[in-house]
């Protein structure tokens, strides 16, 4: 009997060590380095809109995230369902501040701004929206039609082989909420332009289209694809 409780013992053990291993091991998310400085977007984004928005408020999202999912995993191995139900609220807003930041960076440029270049994105835009400019301006009235905080996307539907222009609320991420895989998105929260451009939220909108990389953009397409 008290080798069958020392064994039993060494098993629970053994189990609670591989747990907080596992946990420990766990890979934390970082923030993603700017391909570019924060003054690199000027004139169309200040570098004081770009430094608080990339290493506060994203910085912000990532540490949460952190945070939700280190509690999410405690709460599994507890099996702890209220919990772990009670978390899924932080990682969607938290989660989705990180993937929608993260493409946000990365598909904006100091050399952007135009259109496609040749190229299946290009052949798609001219299918379904028949002229780029007509893009432009479904995108653009989409992104200031937003009501609140959230974003506006160009979306590549797999299934359907064609693309959409929708919005996401908060910070939904569009993948995971929609299943259109995400190639350039506008952020409208206020804090992506009040700084410089106020409530004018129009004229933060059609800033972007100077600076949208869409070499990026069409990488996306890409491995979309």
């Amino acid at each position: 009997m008290l080798l069958s409780k020392v064994s039993v013992a060494k098993c629970a053990l053994t189990k609670s060590i591989s747990a907080l291993g596992a946990m420990g091991m766990r890979m934390k998310h970082t923030l993603p380095d700017l391909p570019y400085d924060y003054n690199a977007l000027e004139p169309y984004i200040s570098a004081d809109i770009m430094k608080l928005h990339h290493s506060k408020h994203h910085q912000t999202y990532v540490n949460n995230l952190n945070v939700a999912e280190e509690k999410l995993a405690e709460a599994m191995e507890k099996k702890d369902v209220n919990k772990i139900i009670q978390l899924q609220a932080a990682i969607r807003f938290n989660g989705g501040g990180h993937l929608n930041h993260s493409i946000f960076w990365e598909t904006l440029s100091p050399q952007g701004g135009g259109e496609p270049q040749d190229g299946a994105l290009k052949d798609l835009i001219l299918e379904e929206f028949v002229t780029f400019d007509a893009l432009k301006k479904a995108l653009t009235e989409a992104s200031v039609g937003v009501q609140g905080s959230g974003w506006s996307w160009l979306g590549y539907d797999k299934a359907a082989h064609s693309l959409r222009v929708v919005t996401c609320a908060n910070q939904d991420p569009l993948l995971a909420t929609t299943g259109l895989y995400p190639l350039f998105g506008i952020d409208v929260w206020e804090h992506a332009y009040y700084l410089q451009y106020k409530n004018v939220r129009p004229d933060y909108v059609n800033a972007i289209w100077h600076i949208i990389d869409w070499k990026s953009v069409t990488e996306r397409f890409k491995a979309a694809l």
